[in-house]
């Protein structure tokens, strides 16, 4: 697992994909965004642009995962319900791709993670830290993932109580 200092060129990475994911879908999604870690300045981060898209039906974009694999993503067998997920290999970073529900886009954790970080060093700052403590420890991404739940948990509360929307867990299964 390598978590490394915020670099500047991943929005830039990140906007070539989304136009790439735009330009393969069309009008099967009505929104795509960066999302988690690289989409926070100054965050430390693994090297992978995440990228959320909204589809009005995720059933469809199932069905269109040759036009994403014309431009190298892979769907792989989602971990989380209601959400497709797509992977791309690359060079200096790879990416993921998670096709969301329309219905769903304004309420989605990881989307108000990030706008949560991006306002709030102390957390960000928190949040940094630990990612590169569970990294240099040296565990599976599973193992990774799980440890952030917590303090993850702690801030999305903070930032949908703040939206006044209801809490949920961010551990989605």
């Amino acid at each position: 697992m390598i978590v490394l200092p915020y670099d500047p060129a991943w929005p830039s990475h990140a906007e070539r994909a989304i136009t790439s994911v735009s330009s393969a879908l069309g009008d099967l999604i009505v929104a795509i965004e960066h999302i988690g870690s690289t989409a926070v300045p100054g965050l430390a981060a693994k090297p992978v642009i995440d990228l959320m898209a909204a589809a009005p039906s995720v059933a469809a974009v199932a069905v269109s995962s040759a036009s994403l694999a014309t431009i190298g993503f892979v769907r792989s067998e989602p971990t989380m319900p209601e959400r497709l997920f797509y992977r791309r290999e690359g060079e200096p970073v790879a990416y993921h791709l998670h096709i969301v529900s329309a219905t769903s886009w304004e309420t989605r954790n990881q989307r108000i993670l990030r706008d949560h970080l991006r306002g709030n060093a102390a957390d960000r700052e928190a949040y940094g830290r630990l990612k590169q403590d569970l990294a240099a420890g040296g565990g599976d991404g599973e193992a990774y993932t799980r440890a952030k739940t917590a303090l993850i948990q702690r801030m999305v509360d903070t930032a949908r109580t703040a939206r006044g929307l209801p809490l949920v867990d961010v551990w989605e299964e």
